[in-house]
């Protein structure tokens, strides 16, 4: 399995049901939020996203609360 990023925001509910979705399944990932660790806005946008959450998982890499996604990746 590939290691899990969510890259997240303050007031982001879609940031908080990704995570708890992540929380809920047992899944080992690293939460980076942009709003604390600012330098980190210049790499989510060369993924190619302006929105939170990012999830990245190796090759994957998709926005927004997507719980098929999610599953897929676990």
């Amino acid at each position: 399995m590939a290691k899990i990023t969510l890259f997240s925001k303050n007031n982001c509910m879609q940031c908080k049901m990704t995570k708890k979705f992540l929380e809920k399944e047992g899944a080992d990932f690293e939460e980076i939020n942009i709003d604390e660790q600012p330098e980190k806005i210049d790499y989510v946008k060369s993924l190619g996203f302006t929105a939170a959450p990012v999830i990245e998982a190796g090759d994957i890499i998709f926005s927004g609360f997507q719980p098929a996604k999610l599953k897929e990746i676990l």
